[in-house]
């Protein structure tokens, strides 16, 4: 990389001309801002005090030593601090041409002979996946394509919390009032059927506080001492009694969620390589808990209950084992991150979960350390924002959440709805038609949260997703299209022989951001920042529709230009199918 080069440059002319050592870490070098000429700014502002002369001085100087140097160098202007350095033609040039021919053109070797375990999605099985799930499994999968582009080994995650009190309220509601329903006589999928039950649940168990509150019992005693909570509370011990009636039902209804979520999964283009179940895990931690003790690493309150001191380390005391014996969440994060390192032998294993788990991942991470697990220092809380929409917050127990089904069914019809309206697919089979309508809509849907900084909360608004203008996913499939509709009437298929000597500025400026892209996809993996690759991707579709508009590709008469212009064309579609696809979004051929 030229970048790399000129670090090194800098360092010998310093050392060479000043007699002075400059730590390659010192250098800074940015890509010069649009509103001054240059490709490359080199910053000087460190080198003021150890060479002792002003920034102006210091950038002129170093300016004609560079230009000497490098041959790629043709120019150079010094702005206050800022050394702004021009490169040849010939150097984009020939960069378009060696990236045209890498297949691989966008990977990186960051990752090599390292493993990544991420885990995603993490539903329970008592509801369907909504909004918010959206969000984290499109998250989760978009950040292992960009780790698995820097050459990560990656093994992807679910652990699905199948057991616990909001478990046995849908059971029980199901039992109670669901007179048989089953989702062959309901029409309904698995996980909206018991999805439906929690639902009613809640509703069932509101209207008996109500009762009790109006009989003369306080609100709070009236909420612990609900029939129905206490039925659910007496399923849950029956359930960890492995009573066999409880146990059939549970295998039975969260067989019904399985099948459900597999359809959603399939429908979100999303996929795992190995899927732990709470029911199996939750009783793991426990041993590594007694170990703690005996270590003198944890300690036992009077209760008889077990807790981690972290006071030390800036966070509280955590509890790990009730007075009673059983587990916590903590404890079974404990003894399924020993699980998995066990079995992957990991050098990061990454938990995408929502900010209001911050706490919880500090805990985990550092009661590992405690417990002598050096491997924890490798934990990583992939930590996002809450989806919001227009009308506010979403609440599974109310039934207010979106959910994700309906939501990708709605997205689908509006993506119809839009195209019908622009007539871009008047063209197209009704089953190409109908294909086509779906991709939109998941690159609409994908796109517009990836777009967005992990940690940021954000507000989703479908509609607005769907346009094919601005920054959104239907607009960058549409300039994909557009590009191959170009090579298809061109009928390119020859490798680019002569290269032009001069270069337009839009021609220029898409070379400089094809040029990044690597860059762009080593960054997203270092920072498990999808919204990276989504901004670059929208600037380099943008600057391509403004190159087309005002320089003629299969018009130009000039051979070498038209060829030139082919190239860049073709490099910079498969640029953005790349980048698209690290998203989980696919691109058209044809709109």
């Amino acid at each position: 990389m030229f970048e790399e080069k000129l670090i090194q440059v800098t360092v010998e002319l310093i050392r060479s001309h000043y007699g002075q050592e400059i730590a390659a870490s010192q250098i800074q070098i940015q890509k010069t801002r649009r509103e001054f000429d240059g490709d490359f700014t080199l910053v000087v502002f460190p080198f003021v005090k150890q060479l002792r002369k002003s920034p102006e001085q210091i950038g002129n100087e170093l300016g004609e030593l560079i230009c000497n140097s490098m041959p790629e160098v043709v120019a150079f202007n010094v702005i206050k601090g800022f050394l702004n350095l021009s490169l040849s033609v010939d150097f984009w040039t020939c960069f378009l041409k060696q990236a045209s021919l890498k297949s691989d053109f966008g990977t990186t070797n960051t990752g090599l002979n390292k493993r990544v375990v991420l885990e995603f999605s993490s539903p329970n099985t008592n509801k369907p996946l909504h909004l918010g799930h959206i969000r984290n499994n499109l998250l989760g999968w978009s950040v292992s394509e960009i780790l698995k582009a820097n050459r990560y080994d990656v093994v992807r995650v679910n652990l699905v919390n199948d057991r616990g009190i909001h478990i046995c309220k849908s059971m029980l509601a199901w039992q109670k009032f669901g007179n048989g329903e089953t989702p062959e006589t309901s029409g309904l999928k698995g996980d909206h059927l018991v999805g439906k039950y929690y639902v009613v649940f809640d509703k069932e168990y509101k209207a008996e506080i109500e009762k009790l509150v109006a009989d003369g019992m306080d609100r709070e005693e009236a909420g612990k001492n609900a029939p129905l909570l206490k039925e659910a509370q007496k399923m849950l011990r029956l359930w960890e009694e492995n009573d066999l009636e409880v146990r059939i039902l549970w295998h039975k209804m969260n067989e019904w969620v399985y099948d459900g979520f597999d359809k959603t999964y399939s429908r979100l283009g999303i996929s795992f390589d190995k899927i732990y179940y709470e029911s199996n895990t939750y009783l793991l931690g426990k041993q590594i808990v007694e170990k703690g003790l005996e270590d003198n690493a944890l300690f036992r309150k009077e209760d008889t209950s077990v807790w981690a001191d972290l006071t030390l380390e800036g966070l509280d005391e955590k509890l790990l084992l009730r007075s009673d014996g059983t587990s916590v969440y903590m404890t079974q994060d404990l003894g399924t991150a020993k699980l998995r390192y066990d079995e992957f032998v990991a050098d990061t294993m990454i938990y995408v979960v929502g900010n209001e788990q911050n706490y919880h991942f500090d805990a985990l991470k550092t009661i590992l350390k405690k417990l002598g697990y050096s491997w924890a220092e490798g934990i990583h809380h992939l930590s996002y924002g809450m989806v919001e929409l227009p009308e506010g917050k979403m609440k599974s127990r109310e039934g207010t959440v979106v959910d994700a089904d309906d939501l990708m069914e709605e997205m689908k019809n509006t993506a119809k709805e839009i195209s019908m309206e622009l007539g871009k697919l008047d063209d197209f089979e009704s089953n190409e038609a109908e294909q086509l309508y779906y991709m939109l809509a998941m690159g609409a849907l994908k796109y517009f949260i990836l777009k967005v900084d992990p940690a940021k909360n954000m507000l989703f608004n479908p509609t607005e997703s769907i346009d094919f203008n601005g920054n959104t996913g239907p607009f960058i499939q549409y300039t994909h299209a557009r590009i191959c509709s170009i090579l298809r009437r061109a009928e390119i298929n020859e490798p680019i022989d002569t290269l032009p000597s001069e270069l337009q500025l839009k021609e220029r400026n898409i070379i400089r951001l094809l040029y990044e892209f690597p860059q762009v996809v080593a960054e997203a993996g270092r920072t498990f920042s999808p919204a990276l690759i989504a901004n670059y991707v929208f600037e380099l579709a943008k600057e391509y529709n403004s190159f087309y508009q005002d320089i003629p590709v299969l018009k130009e008469q000039d051979d070498t230009l038209r060829s030139f212009r082919l190239i860049l064309s073709s490099t910079t579609a498969r640029v953005l199918a790349k980048a698209m696809n690290l998203l989980g979004v696919d691109v058209p051929e044809k709109m």
